[in-house]
């Protein structure tokens, strides 16, 4: 990540023909928001004085206390590649505050923040790889978008078989000008989903980085025609769309999670960060799958976990251990995740539940081995192996239940990211779905 001072935006803003600045910020739910500015008002929003209605936006204040000011962070200014040439677009993303200048504490953003400062006191830095999956769907002559295609294009396919690659090409290459390091990009097993790696990094610019990357992706594929989506599961019997988030800790800048002596490559903090992750598991699921459809893909056989266990190189349990050719890639793949979840809170939840297990010592289970979608349910019983939340209501009752959770993402966050998730399901839930007319309307 750049580091930047006032002196150098001033700067860059004029040699760039910078028109407009968006000021962006993330809502309790990970929607990206922004307040735009022109250069004009530059020097205004570098000193914090930018202000908007926090009322507006769900889960963040009362009408009453609605004025919030947004406190950009420096180094995170870019430029948008996809906009004008001349009067060009960049961005700044910001920290909510209140008006006393204190930051707000239903900022998701200020929530990692605390947990990336929390483990800094320890000397612990943890460095975070995602993996995005999204699908493209094709548009219908008014630009609304379908899920009916006609591909038919599986892991590693190419073109012409794999219709999207052209746009999948211009999204990396258009995250590569705004500074990312691709590792890899390709067409995922199902038909229309893909998948684009970038490099590894501390917490923070990860969560950055996640929030910008689905702005690029849905950008590039609008221009192709497309459009790109996040959500878990759109289609039925085929599998759906994760956010696995690779974790590693680093002290002194070591990793901290590998260790040759072992007969799994693993260290102490390894094994007991595990351990924490697993004991709060389902308490973090309703921040890391927060949509009524994210367990429509947590069920056996879609390549998804659905039950609370980790092995070496197995990707069917919640955690895999990944093949390390070197001790710096030794690292924690944890699998639940999807693109619904907010970032910042998705990461915040992972440090503090990692460091409680570190600091509370709290060893894994057994590590598992062979697929555990074909184990019975007397074998997974006997292992004492326990089920993710089978529904946003239970994972809803998961984390009203595990305070150590509610404490990690802050009160005014508990609070309202409950009430909007019971609203959530209760509308779900009175829904008439189509499936129901299908089986019951002719015959009851």
């Amino acid at each position: 990540m750049a580091i930047y001072t006032k002196e150098d935006i001033f700067r860059l803003v004029e040699e760039e023909d910078i028109a407009f600045i968006r000021l962006q910020f993330t809502d309790i739910f990970g929607a990206l928001k922004n307040v735009a500015v022109t250069a004009s008002q530059l020097e205004k929003a570098l000193n914090n004085q930018v202000m908007f209605d926090g009322s507006s936006i769900q889960g963040l204040v009362k009408i009453e206390e609605s004025d919030m000011f947004l406190q950009p962070d420096l180094d995170t200014f870019a430029i948008f590649p996809w906009r004008p040439q001349h009067g060009k677009v960049a961005r700044l993303i910001c920290n909510v505050c209140k008006t006393d200048g204190t930051p707000f504490e239903g900022d998701s953003r200020y929530v990692l923040e605390q947990a990336i400062k929390e483990a800094a006191k320890a000397g612990y830095t943890m460095k975070v790889g995602p993996e995005c999956e999204f699908f493209l769907f094709p548009t219908d002559d008014e630009g609304r978008p379908i899920v009916e295609s006609h591909e038919k294009a599986g892991y590693f396919d190419i073109g012409p078989t794999d219709q999207g690659e052209n746009a999948r090409r211009d999204m990396v290459l258009t995250l590569e000008e705004m500074g990312y390091i691709i590792e890899s990009s390709h067409h995922e097993n199902s038909p229309s989903q893909h998948e684009i790696d970038f490099r590894y990094s501390e917490a923070m610019e990860a969560a950055d980085n996640i929030q910008t990357f689905k702005l690029a992706v849905k950008t590039i594929a609008r221009q192709h025609g497309l459009h790109a989506t996040f959500m878990p599961k759109p289609c039925k019997g085929v599998d759906g769309s994760s956010m696995h988030i690779n974790l590693s800790l680093y002290k002194d800048g070591k990793n901290l999670f590998a260790d040759a002596s072992d007969p799994n490559g693993l260290s102490e903090e390894a094994y007991y960060f595990m351990g924490g992750l697993i004991k709060h598991i389902k308490g973090m699921c309703a921040i890391l799958n927060p949509i009524v459809n994210s367990y429509k893909r947590l069920v056996p056989g879609y390549e998804a976990p659905s039950y609370i266990a980790w092995g070496f190189g197995n990707r069917s349990p919640l955690i895999r251990i990944p093949f390390a050719p070197t001790s710096e890639n030794t690292r924690i793949e944890l699998r639940s995740p999807d693109g619904a979840a907010n970032p910042y809170l998705a990461l915040a939840l992972c440090l503090r539940a990692g460091m409680d297990g570190i600091k509370n010592k709290i060893m894994p289970p057994a590590p598992i081995s062979g697929n555990m979608n074909k184990l019975s349910d007397a074998e997974k019983a006997n292992q004492g192996i326990e089920a993710l939340p089978g529904t946003l209501q239970e994972a809803l009752a998961a984390f009203e239940k595990d305070k150590f959770i509610q404490k990690a993402v802050g009160s005014h966050i508990s609070k309202n990211y409950l009430k909007a998730g019971k609203a959530l399901w209760a509308d779900y839930a009175s829904q008439i779905s189509p499936w129901e007319i299908d089986q019951y309307l002719h015959r009851i």
